[in-house]
Order: C-alpha cells, then sequence, then structure tokens
C-alpha cells in the first residue's frame, strides 16, 4: 500500500504559482497569463474565448466549430497558403477548436518565432477572411467526419449518452453538429459569428516558454489591447440538470460491427464543486487506477467479456458527466450491463477500503509534476486555474487538497451523483 503522507514534498518551485506566475489584465478585459521557462527553447502560446456552441442556432447546430476550423483559412493579411507557409518554415504550429462553452487555440514555436506566430493568431482571430474554395474544403472535410462519426460506435454511445441525460439542457446537442445543419450553414453565417461572437471579453491568453513576462505582454499588447466588440453578448445561463426518474436504456443499431460501445452513468459535479476532488478519486478506484480500477478488473478480468472497462469523470463549467463505458461482443452486452451495474450498486453502498483510497491519492500525488514536465503540460494547467477559479497556488495547495478526501466523502459524492436506479444507458453497435 501506498501511503500519500510519506511521499516526499514535490519541491515548491517546480509547480507554478503566484511568485512564478504573471496574472495581468489588459485594458480591454483579456487575461494574460505567463510563466517563464528558459530550460526549453521553445514557447507555448495557448488559451480561449467565450464562443462556443452555446451560441448555435439549432437548425444551424455546429456554426461555432466551423467558425474557428475556418479562422486559419485565411485572413485579410495572409492567405492560406501563406499562414502554412509561415508556420512550415519555422516548424510551428496553430490551431482553433470549438467546444460547448469555449472556443480555444493554441500553437508553439521557439523563442524566436514567438512574435510570427503572434501575428498569424491575431489576424486568424481578428480579421478571418473566410475564403469560398478553402471554407468549402473545410465542409467537405467536416462532413465526411460526420458521416464517420455515425459508424463510429463509441461516438455514437456517447452522443446517445448526453441525448438521455441531457435531455432538456443545451449539453444535449453535439458541438460538431449533423450532417443536415453543417450543410445548412452559409459563409454570411460564419462571419456573422465571428462579428458578434469573437471579441475580448472572458479570453485568456496563456504564455511559458523562453520569453520574460514583460516581452509576452507588450507583444500581446501590441495586438490586442485595442481591441473591442461592443456587440459581444454574455454566455448564455444554464439550466440545471433535471435527473432521471428512472433507468433510460436507448439503442443505436450499426450494422457490420464486431463490437458494441456502451456507456452507463449519470451527470456528475463541475469542476469547481466542492466535491470534484472526491469523486475524482472515487472514479480514478472505480474505473481508472491500475487495470482500470473495479470495472476492468469485474466486467474485463474477471467475466473476460470486455475488450475494454473503465470510467470517466468529466467536469467544466457546468455539470459533467459521470460514465462507466466497455467495448463488448454483441452476445455480450446484456451481461456486461449487469455486472456494471453491479459494481455501481456496491460502489454507492460501501466505502472504498484504505488501501484503494491511499493508493488513488498517491496516484493524483505522483502524476502532478508529470504533467507539468513540459511547456505545454503547464500552458494547460494555467488555463485551469483562470478559467474554473481555482486561485493561482492551487498546485501548490494540491497534495493537501488530495490527501484530506476521506472514505467517508468518497461515498458520499458516489451516493450524490451515481444512483443505480436511475442510470442512462446507451449502447451502440450491431445489437442483437
Amino acid at each position: 500500500m501506498n501511503d500519500p503522507s510519506q511521499l516526499s514534498p514535490t519541491p515548491k518551485n517546480s509547480l507554478p504559482g503566484e511568485d512564478d506566475i504573471t496574472r495581468v489584465e489588459l485594458p480591454n478585459g483579456i487575461i494574460l497569463l505567463i510563466r517563464s521557462n528558459f530550460n526549453s527553447p521553445s514557447i507555448v502560446l495557448n488559451g480561449y474565448l467565450q464562443a462556443g456552441s452555446l451560441f448555435d442556432p439549432p437548425e444551424k447546430l455546429g456554426l461555432a466549430s466551423f467558425t474557428a476550423d475556418s479562422l486559419l483559412l485565411g485572413t485579410h493579411k495572409f492567405s492560406f497558403n501563406q499562414i502554412y507557409d509561415m508556420l512550415e518554415s519555422a516548424a510551428a504550429s496553430f490551431s482553433f477548436d470549438g467546444g460547448t462553452h469555449i472556443t480555444s487555440f493554441g500553437g508553439r514555436s521557439l523563442a524566436e518565432d514567438f512574435e510570427m506566430v503572434c501575428k498569424i493568431f491575431t489576424s486568424a482571430l481578428r480579421e478571418p477572411s473566410f475564403p469560398v474554395e478553402q471554407v468549402e474544403r473545410k465542409r467537405a472535410q467536416l462532413l465526411t467526419g460526420l458521416v464517420l462519426r455515425a459508424q463510429d460506435t463509441a461516438e455514437m454511445a456517447s452522443l446517445t449518452f448526453d441525448e438521455i441525460i441531457f435531455a432538456h439542457h443545451p449539453y444535449r446537442f453535439p458541438e460538431e453538429g449533423t450532417i443536415e445543419t453543417v450543410q445548412k450553414i452559409t459563409i454570411e453565417d460564419l462571419a456573422e459569428f465571428h462579428r458578434r461572437h469573437y471579441g475580448p471579453r472572458g479570453m485568456v491568453i496563456i504564455v511559458v516558454g523562453a520569453i520574460e513576462p514583460s516581452t509576452a505582454i507588450a507583444i500581446l499588447s501590441e495586438y490586442l489591447a485595442d481591441w473591442q466588440n461592443p456587440d459581444q453578448p454574455l454566455p448564455p445561463e444554464l439550466p440545471p440538470v433535471q435527473p432521471l426518474n428512472d433507468t433510460i436504456q436507448k439503442k443505436v443499431y450499426i450494422p457490420g460491427k464486431a463490437q458494441v460501445d456502451l456507456l452507463i452513468g449519470s451527470f456528475g459535479p463541475q469542476r469547481n464543486a466542492p466535491e470534484y476532488m472526491s469523486a475524482a478519486l472515487g472514479n480514478n478506484i472505480l474505473g481508472q487506477f491500475g487495470l482500470m480500477g473495479r470495472i476492468g478488473d469485474a466486467v474485463r478480468e474477471r467475466a473476460g467479456l470486455a475488450y475494454y472497462a473503465y470510467s470517466s469523470l468529466s467536469s467544466g463549467i457546468g455539470p459533467g458527466s459521470w460514465t462507466v463505458g466497455a467495448g463488448v461482443a454483441p452476445e455480450n452486452v446484456s451481461r456486461a450491463i449487469e455486472i456494471i451495474r453491479a459494481e455501481i450498486q456496491r460502489f454507492v453502498k460501501e466505502k472504498v477500503t484504505p488501501e484503494e483510497l491511499s493508493d488513488s491519492q498517491a496516484n493524483f500525488i505522483g502524476r502532478l509534476p508529470l504533467s507539468l514536465e513540459s511547456n505545454m503540460g503547464v500552458a494547460y494547467a494555467l488555463g485551469n486555474l483562470e478559467r474554473y477559479g481555482l486561485g493561482l497556488n492551487y498546485y501548490r495547495q494540491y497534495a493537501d487538497l488530495v490527501r484530506s478526501v476521506t472514505q467517508e466523502q468518497v461515498l458520499e459524492t458516489a451516493q450524490k451523483y451515481l444512483d443505480p436506479n436511475r442510470l442512462a444507458i446507451a449502447v451502440a453497435g450491431s445489437l442483437e
């Protein structure tokens, strides 16, 4: 058994904190988070702005995602070919990605090319041109992806699961839209979505690497400090999730598949909820740690029913999801569901063992420094600090937060979110 209290403490200066994170707010509200690291010649730039799929009209789902995918197709300053020639010649990268609440962006370069990447980034952010040929090529790629999604058992199980637990909530809609809605989106729609929803309010930029904070601030201020969008709306308020009254099972038949994917679970805590850490540790015990925890042991190792079996906790700004997933042969679906439900029943009836909890705590504490070894890992971590209001010293306090979770708290959290009699069950594949 690993005792997390006996682990050698990580040196404080190896974890980001308020003494080595520079946080400034530009006059227009953009937040900059910067942490220097001169042990590497590279720089990571990433972040997000509040332009997610929550703003999509129901008849044009996928608009936010399509807009994000189109920003680097050409701008009023740089053509599509110029953008990619500049990035490729410097061995740099940059991309945008549309999500539910936000559009995120990120890339990396050598320190000497940081300003060049900033020029491309800010031109794409502020003045995309949406060239017809490139946009239509992108649309064709998106439609191909949606055709493939309809044949992907894991993707379809996930979409179906969301339709069940978020039946009366905006989260039920897929961020990428559907074939029908993406076909309806016009270039004018893309331009109007950008004009209205892209702006400095709620925008966060993170810079990590071989650069002084003052230099990063000066460069980003030059390109973004004057940006304004008085029409930029506030994010929509989310309604509460309505708990299920009973277990609901939905099946998606996809012929010709040797494997069926199934998801079982419910909604989970948002990232800044007080019980998030006890849920995360509980999830690790249920279906993550070792050979996929209790679920992996019961479904895959002992019963031999699944190609894989695991649990997953997804948490963000709004309500998350807490799921158990498995990939099984069609003839094993009913038996796998029965075993998973029995494991969930045990999880909400009995406290996890002291050994299970201490092993998971040691696992969480031990893997934190590994996740912060790269500039990209640090940049991702700093983004979470700002997005979820965790505080600049969160990672310095992390080990104590993990150690403070008790067996009783794990059980209480499991009982709050996982009711064995009110589960969503989504099944996708060649069903018997």
